[in-house]
């Protein structure tokens, strides 16, 4: 990729970026309604700058391109689990989440582009970086399919600890201001509870990078798609928090499809020197495994009992 693709790119994010800020910096609550529209109109562009890729590069560039989106989608939605836990535990209204969801993701656009820039560095110069990278990978599934209890725990055990590093160098007030993150009380700064939460979320979308990027890896080498990908499915993490928050917890086999997929990349990550899958396989394999999940989930929920006259 050259020069200029990436500074069209980085303008673009940047363009996106204030785009959704004036939205979070709105005084409403997100309602269903818009935060679907808003979640459709990322994807959609994702698509797009699909065609844009194919238009540039050819049809392998795009399908690669787009099996790369679909994994980071998908990943994304366990992002989602995590950040209900999140804004549960610290109390933070939902006007408010917009603008830690917001600063999280901005935040992250640019410490993913340094992760994956370190994680093209080492696998460029070490082969064996490969098989931990696929070992991360399935730890991660292992985490998804068998972790739900001990990951509420962590989530728990990060508010507190971040709690006890923030208080150690500014003093922290348990009394919500508004959208603010520092207030002036007592002659001197403290830190608010909307502080936390943005501190606990940008750290655990650190924890979580470092299962979806080696997810990225295993689909492509090229730093523009992998990069690309990552970013487009973050930008429209925010609008898909609020359109998911409230059903996440009805769709029950998401995160075996989740778990599956992560297995998927893992072994593919891992025999891609003896058994090289094409990547519109693996299209159509994620795909195919996501969808199977969402419909089982609907189709196996539990109906209500009617209760006797």
């Amino acid at each position: 990729m050259t020069l200029s693709g990436w500074v069209l790119f980085a303008v673009f994010v940047l363009t996106m970026l204030a785009l959704d800020l004036r939205a979070a910096s709105g005084g409403k609550d997100p309602t269903l309604r818009s935060s679907a529209l808003w979640t459709a109109g990322w994807i959609g562009l994702a698509l797009l700058f699909g065609l844009v890729v194919f238009a540039l590069y050819g049809g392998e560039a795009a399908v690669t391109y787009l099996t790369a989106y679909v994994v980071e989608e998908s990943l994304s939605i366990d992002n989602i689990f995590v950040f209900v836990l999140i804004f549960s535990e610290l109390r933070t209204p939902p006007a408010q989440q917009r603008k830690v969801l917001y600063l999280g993701i901005a935040g992250a656009v640019f410490l993913r582009g340094a992760l994956i820039a370190s994680g093209m560095f080492l696998l460029e110069r070490f082969q064996w970086v490969t098989y931990l990278f696929a070992a991360l990978i399935v730890l991660a599934a292992v985490r998804i399919l068998f972790a739900k209890e001990q990951e509420r725990r962590a989530v728990l055990k990060a508010c507190a600890v971040c709690d006890s590093w923030v208080a150690r160098i500014v003093p922290i007030t348990p009394v919500l201001h508004g959208g603010r993150f520092v207030v002036r009380a007592g002659g001197r700064w403290v830190a608010t509870p909307l502080f936390i939460a943005l501190v606990v979320v940008e750290t655990t979308d650190l924890i979580f990078a470092l299962d979806s990027i080696p997810a990225a890896f295993a689909i492509s080498r090229v730093p523009f798609l992998v990069y690309t990908s990552n970013v487009l499915a973050m930008l429209g993490l925010r609008s898909l928090y609020f359109l998911l928050a409230g059903a996440v917890q009805r769709l029950r086999y998401l995160r075996a499809g989740l778990a599956t997929i992560l297995a998927f990349v893992g072994a593919k990550m891992l025999l891609a020197e003896v058994l090289p899958i094409p990547t519109w396989v693996s299209l159509a394999v994620i795909a195919g495994v996501l969808a199977c999940a969402v419909v089982a989930s609907a189709a196996l929920a539990p109906r209500p009992s009617l209760a006797r006259p």
